[in-house]
């Protein structure tokens, strides 16, 4: 590390003002600042001081991320193979969805990144780091077969019209990762229904493991099949029974297999398991409210035991633990309600901004068979009310202050 610091120093004084690259500086700071810690300190005493900055936070965010990450991954091979009934190992099941994943990824931190990189050149700013974690939720909460030039223009749209025009990292209202996939849904919905995931991007051929009729080797370009939640909003069925889930094979899928991930769905939602790990980190680190993620879930299994005892047909009727291992409700709990910059900041004000985010998701699920999920719907609605959520915690604070000194100064009197 030292001779890379070295290295950096050697070339910094190019970048600075007067230096032949000086325009290129908030490209070379952002590099900098990535892979240091600043050495810069405030010189009045009102600040307090950390090792730990922003950029540090992010990286912690991203590696909270991970195991959601490589099990969701796995799983794109897994429900591959799943349609096709071939097994052709860990190893290149796991190869299968990070040759899916990965140019999703490439090309949403290319874009972000290069849009980011411009406005702080254009501003003459240093380069925020939030896109460090938005990178990498954007691909996670797309379906594996959405066209890169989709997942180019929605990040585009997201960055430039979510975060840039509100002034950058920090002063963004709306969660821009959501952003880009709202945007996708309402654009593009023949692409985002909503209820559909794609679990094979290619034939098997090139794994070694082609599907077999007659005895001739066959390769598929695609298979498409319905989430857990989409079988629950297209069947008929009077009540509820664990038996309208079903695999792409039409086998059966436990309440298990739902927690661990084995299911069909974007590559970041899948494993419930995963995410309470990554929550775990968030906990543990102190960079994610556990608040504001178990008054979700409170949120959540709150509405759906209220709406329980009025079933009117299987959707009404599902238990809270499947509502909580399904969709996007683990992973937008945990990592997308979460996000400082577009959640309520006040103690209490956690408490009622994931209370209402997890009844906002049940309703939508519930009662629009339109679109079955409803997370994404539900912290971005919340996300415009999270300061007036902070306005009112803190006026009703004053309030009592103020009405405690009046008894106090009365008493004296």
């Amino acid at each position: 590390m030292k001779a890379l610091r070295n290295y950096i120093d050697k070339l910094k004084p190019h970048f600075e003002k007067g230096g032949k690259l000086e325009k290129f500086h908030s490209v070379f700071d952002g590099f900098e600042t990535f892979l240091f810690v600043p050495n810069l300190t405030s010189r009045s005493g009102v600040h307090m001081h950390d090792a730990r900055d922003s950029k540090r936070t992010m990286i912690i965010v991203v590696l909270a991320l991970v195991p959601a990450l490589l099990f969701g991954m796995y799983n794109v091979g897994y429900q591959h193979n799943l349609a096709i009934g071939a097994d052709p190992g860990f190893w290149e099941t796991f190869l299968f969805g990070l040759v899916a994943f990965l140019p999703q990824l490439i090309v949403s931190y290319a874009v972000g990144l290069g849009i980011e990189f411009v406005a702080a050149q254009i501003k003459s700013e240093e380069i925020a780091e939030g896109f460090l974690v938005s990178g990498i939720l954007i691909p996670m909460i797309m379906p594996i077969d959405t066209p890169l030039w989709m997942i180019a223009v929605s990040t585009a749209f997201a960055v430039i019209f979510a975060k840039e025009v509100f002034g950058g990292t920090g002063y963004n209202i709306f969660n821009v990762a959501l952003v880009a996939r709202a945007f996708l849904f309402f654009a593009y919905p023949s692409h985002m229904s909503g209820d559909n995931v794609f679990v094979r991007t290619a034939g098997a051929f090139w794994m070694g493991n082609p599907q077999m009729v007659d005895g001739i080797a066959q390769t598929v370009d695609g298979y498409s099949g319905a989430t857990m939640l989409g079988q629950l909003a297209i069947t008929d069925a009077p009540a509820f029974s664990p038996s309208i889930f079903s695999s792409i094979n039409e086998g059966t899928v436990s309440i298990m297999d739902m927690f661990l991930g084995f299911i069909p769905g974007s590559v970041g939602e899948v494993s419930t398991l995963a995410i309470l790990i990554g929550a775990l980190i968030l906990i543990v680190t102190g960079v994610g409210s556990w608040k504001t993620m178990l008054s979700v879930f409170i949120g959540g299994g709150a509405t759906v035991l209220l709406i329980n005892q009025f079933a009117a047909n299987a959707v009404m009727g599902m238990p809270p633990l499947y509502h909580f291992v399904l969709g996007g409700f683990a992973f937008g709990a945990v990592f997308m309600a979460t996000d400082p910059v577009t959640s309520s900041r006040t103690e209490k004000g956690k408490w009622i901004y994931g209370f209402l985010i997890g009844a906002l998701a049940i309703a939508i699920r519930v009662f629009n068979p339109g679109y079955p999920e409803g997370m994404m719907l539900a912290i971005l609605f919340m996300n415009a009310f999270a300061p007036l959520i902070d306005f009112y915690v803190v006026d009703g604070n004053i309030k009592k202050r103020l009405k405690r000194k009046a008894i106090t100064n009365h008493e004296r009197v």
